[in-house]
């Protein structure tokens, strides 16, 4: 390597010695480059040039010796998703787990059942291996789940638990414009269809999305997407969001109360969310009002001061507004009965139940929206139905036309924090809103 050097360096002399130069700054060109210094000359037209002589030298390099530690006892991990027909067995087979007696217990009826509604096709099962092919753990994990099963393997047999995944939450932020629908915006700028579900629900008071949505119309969105290892697992809240719906601006944020309590409210500390739900059952049919009727237990003409909602036997209970448990038992024709007060004016009650949420009892605080109990038909009832009563002062009213107040609106102390807490947010939304702007334009 040194001779060829030597003779590219005395060609290179002798051409220095009859030709006007130029000096070229090659970046990263050095001696040893014959590429290099060839570029740093040039070579007069018609200028007879010699022939570079060259000679290959070859050495023999020794190979870098490699050791390996026995005692290394890291795992190999593999990963993948479990394939549409394959087995446990053939899943950890496939992922390095070669162990035949392991691989064999895999397919344990007991095991099976443990891992029911978790392996199947699409979850993602990791596999942690020794160099020989035992089984360190694997764990599987259906797509969304906060939750894995862990196999391990404990005095020669696999076991395998529920874990918790401990989730990392990240802030990620987005905006778009209407073309067509929601759903198809968000679709285009990657936001996932549980952020638009979430956003219809949030604004779903001030703007109709199936009449009132107009091309141009622009959002801008704050949310939280919780990862595990690194990896997206699901959409967390919304934290903070605008909607521009045909000129008019739309704000929401998420404020926590001091008791813990959160909600969206927009600039003004307006909460989105309305007083009371006009039901407490999801999916239901009116099957009497709020009249004078015959009693279907007595046949005797009486006052219905309540609503019946006809629903399945067992068909969750909801909380029509925040409250505390005045009352929760059993009570004459009511059956299984909870009452509700909300505030000094407001109580609900909730009758006929077949039973009530865990650990429901006098003085507790529910959530609107929150389960309190179960459809039956307990007290005097013919069939499966919530009896459901709306009062003001304590005096009956009709549950289906009453209007409904509306959600205490933050002021004082909490509006002043509201707003401090808000003002960033509100910046990044109007610049999110803004930069969508101008990349149209």
């Amino acid at each position: 390597m040194l001779r060829e050097k030597t003779a590219i360096l005395a060609h290179l002399k002798k051409l220095r010695e009859g030709v006007t130069t130029r000096t070229w700054r090659v970046a990263g060109a050095g001696l040893g480059s014959a590429v290099g210094m060839a570029a740093a000359i040039a070579v007069a037209p018609g200028m007879p040039v010699e022939p570079l002589v060259t000679e290959t030298v070859v050495e023999q390099l020794a190979p870098p010796s490699v050791s390996v530690s026995r005692n290394d006892q890291r795992p190999f991990i593999r990963e993948d998703r479990i394939r549409a027909g394959e087995s446990l067995a053939g899943a950890l087979r496939r992922l390095g787990v070669s162990a035949g007696a392991l691989t064999a217990q895999a397919n344990n009826p007991k095991l099976t059942k443990e891992l029911a509604g978790t392996f199947r096709p699409g979850a993602l099962i990791t596999v942690a291996s020794t160099a020989e092919g035992g089984l360190h753990s694997a764990s599987i994990s259906a797509p969304g789940s906060d939750s894995a099963h862990v196999i391990e393997v404990t005095d020669g047999r696999l076991h395998a638990s529920q874990k918790a995944l401990a989730l990392e939450s990240r802030i990620h932020m987005q905006g778009g414009t209407v073309q067509s629908s929601l759903f198809a915006a968000m679709d285009a700028v990657g936001l996932p269809d549980s952020v638009a579900e979430e956003l219809s629900r949030i604004f779903g008071d001030d703007i109709d999305f199936h009449t009132d949505l107009r091309k141009g119309d622009r959002f801008s969105v704050i949310y939280e997407v919780l990862y595990h290892q690194g990896r997206a697992i699901r959409t967390g809240k919304i934290i903070a969001a605008e909607f521009i719906n045909q000129g008019v601006r739309h704000s929401a944020h998420l404020f926590t109360q001091p008791n813990g309590s959160q909600d969206y409210y927009n600039q003004d500390g307006k909460s989105h969310r309305e007083g009371f739900l006009r039901s407490p059952l999801e999916f239901s049919r009116v099957s009497s009002g709020f009249s004078m009727r015959l009693h279907p237990v007595f046949g005797t003409w009486r006052e219905h001061k309540g609503v019946d909602y006809a629903a399945p036997h067992g068909t969750a209970v909801k909380a029509t507004s925040d409250g505390t448990v005045e009352f929760v038992g059993q009570q004459n024709g009511y059956g299984n009965f909870i009452v509700l007060r909300h505030g000094d004016k407001y109580t609900t009650g909730y009758g006929h139940l077949s039973g009530f949420a865990r650990g429901l009892k006098p003085g507790s605080r529910v959530t609107q929206g929150e389960t309190i109990g179960y459809v039956g038909s307990t007290g005097w009832a013919t069939g499966p139905h919530l009896h459901y009563e709306f009062r003001i002062n304590n005096i009956h009213q009709d549950p289906l036309t009453v209007s409904l107040p509306n959600a205490t609106a933050l002021s004082g102390s909490a509006l002043a924090t509201f707003r401090a807490q808000t003002t960033a947010l509100s910046a990044r939304l109007t610049q999110l809103q803004q930069d969508k702007t101008a990349f149209l334009d």
